[in-house]
């Protein structure tokens, strides 16, 4: 008898997460979701990772509903999410009871497969998340985030399997979240790793640097259980191998899938049209990247990083961010590139690059992996960093979340509701909403308060009319032709030119100096008032950036004289944020 291979399929997450920046809306998946529920998958990838926050924070939907949808429109088909162990959909760790509602309210909207991991591979921030996936009945797969350096090995990978087994997961998963898993390594890999489990090995490969395909079949061989592919038209570059691939290269052989490749045709025809609406969201890859093997950056990580440095109107410098990456994860202990330690990495790259020196700036979150205040990380982390930072005090041993409070959710609960009170907010205060806030105190309070009206979000998707190497953009009735002839430096046609320069974030003016923002971003905090004196060094503004915060401090001491911003307002690299005299 042939062996069963499962198949997950992730167009509905990792590949529009990779491929598209997590634009994709649910309106346009929503005809594709029968056609998937007849195919015969083990599951379906179609929540979790990013999607929470994207969809909270460009496209103004709600994220239970849209669980809720495609649950009910695919009642044959279990659903999976992505969860970061004890920092669930967020950037930070949450308390232990947070973490059992979510999961709970999570089982209650459709999610059946919970494939939980740590950034850091601290199997303590795992062992919570699992125990309230199995309290609720779910599936709780334990998941191995593989990555390569010098303190990375098969013994540290087969300890951290045992592991995970030990605290009661019903499957393990290698997540190869950058594509470095290589065929024979892979086998090797398997091969170990089937010897000591009694429960089924799954494999999750991206194709960026293009072993995902090959690896998966020598995986096959060496015994793997179930892989994760991507339907055609949503697959390779950033994303993952074509599901068409995986099953057709299984056909005729010792393995089946029992997926019938022509049920998978219409679903590809769907996704080659939905691709085009959401081209602006495309990065420039048009194959392999080899230098992720040396830089390690993760598929759904490099379209974002792009678009960031775009943002920042920096794109001319992506190659030298990605020089970066990899002397910034060596400082932080070698940590895999997965989120939200890939953000992480990646932002204090960017702002490495874009600073006069390196560790100029530090994000909140660099700060903290420092600090432990994430966890154990896989090697010590720079040790003249982390004194900097840590002004004496001792760095975090223990599991992060044991110095959290253990009432975190009642008390989120009652916050949100003082806020409704307060400001006479028509917000429906239930677990939903409470999580919403708990998890994105700003995004998701701007969010709850903005719902209904879908003009506030960002980025939706806009129309591309095709004009030799002009593409006619089509925003808010608005008709602009860009030139795509150089997909690195877009030029719009009827605006001149874009300016790829960074401006200096600091300009004497007068008497006063004033400072500048550094990055795009939105602004979270303004610390200090107009009329506060200040000592150089000193944080006046907290800058949200590329979804971490970002610190901006005066360069001079002297008396803020000029704040040119309030909290929740949107800036551009260059634009004045405060002057001191």
């Amino acid at each position: 008898m042939n062996k069963k291979i499962k198949i997950t399929e992730v167009v509905l997450r990792d590949a529009h997460q990779s491929l598209l920046a997590t634009r994709l809306r649910y309106e346009d998946m929503e005809s594709t979701l029968k056609l998937i529920d007849d195919v015969g998958y083990w599951s379906v990838e179609s929540w979790g990772g990013a999607i929470f926050d994207s969809c909270i924070r460009y496209l103004g939907e709600d994220p239970w509903e849209r669980i809720r949808n495609i649950k009910s429109h695919m009642p044959n088909t279990p659903q999976q999410m992505l969860l970061r162990g004890q920092n669930l959909l967020g950037y930070k760790h949450y308390a232990d009871d947070l973490v059992y509602k979510f999961v709970e309210t999570a089982k209650k909207n459709g999610v059946d497969v919970f494939r939980v991991f740590d950034a850091m591979n601290d199997e303590r921030n795992i062992k919570k998340a699992l125990e309230a996936v199995i309290e609720v009945d779910g599936h709780a797969q334990g998941t191995i985030s593989y990555t390569t350096s010098p303190v990375h090995n098969y013994d540290v990978w087969v300890s951290m399997a045992q592991k995970l087994q030990d605290y009661g997961a019903h499957s393990i998963v290698i997540k190869d979240m950058a594509g470095l898993l290589s065929p024979y390594v892979g086998f090797e890999l398997v091969s170990r790793l089937k010897e000591v489990l009694e429960v089924p090995l799954h494999l999750h490969s991206h194709a960026t640097t293009g072993y995902s395909t090959t690896t998966a079949i020598k995986g096959i061989e060496a015994g793997l259980d179930g892989v994760d592919a991507s339907i055609s038209s949503m697959s390779m570059t950033y994303g993952h191998s074509a599901t068409e691939t995986i099953v057709g290269a299984l056909n005729d052989s010792e393995y089946e899938t029992n997926i019938e490749l022509d049920k998978l045709t219409p679903i590809a025809s769907e996704y080659r049209k939905i691709r085009k609406k959401y081209k602006q969201f495309e990065g420039s890859l048009k194959g392999v990247d080899a230098r992720i093997i040396t830089s390690q950056v993760p598929g759904g990580m490099l379209t974002n990083l792009e678009k960031q440095l775009r943002d920042q109107n920096a794109i001319d410098r992506f190659d030298e961010v990605l020089d970066e990456i990899p002397i910034v994860r060596k400082d932080l202990g070698y940590i895999p590139l997965v989120t939200p330690t890939s953000q992480i990495v990646g932002t204090q790259a960017v702002i490495n690059v874009l600073s006069e020196s390196r560790y100029q700036t530090l994000t909140k979150e660099t700060q903290a992996i420092l600090k432990g205040e994430y966890g154990r990380t896989p090697a010590s982390v720079d040790k003249e960093l982390q004194q900097k930072y840590l002004d004496g005090k001792d760095p975090i041993t223990c599991r992060p979340a044991d110095l959290i409070s253990n009432d975190e959710f009642a008390a989120t609960s009652n916050k949100l509701s003082e806020i409704i009170k307060t400001e006479n907010l028509e917000i429906e205060l239930n677990d939903e909403n409470v999580l919403i806030y708990a998890l994105f105190p700003e995004i998701g309070l701007n969010f709850l308060k903005n719902k209904s009206n879908k003009d506030y979000f960002e980025d939706a998707p806009v129309e591309f009319e095709e004009t030799n190497n002009l593409y006619k953009v089509v925003i808010d009735e608005n008709e602009y032709f860009v030139d795509y002839s150089n997909v690195d430096s877009p030029n719009i046609i009827n605006e001149g030119k874009a300016d790829n320069t960074p401006t200096k974030n600091i300009a004497p003016t007068g008497k006063a100096t004033s400072i500048n923002a550094p990055l795009g971003g939105n602004i979270f905090n303004i610390a200090l008032a107009e009329g506060s004196s200040v000592s150089e060094e000193d944080t006046v503004i907290i800058l949200e950036a590329m979804k971490m915060e970002t610190a901006v401090k005066t360069p001079v001491s002297g008396v803020i004289s000029k704040i040119y911003v309030n909290e929740g307002d949107k800036v551009n690299p260059g634009d004045p944020l405060f002057e001191v005299s």
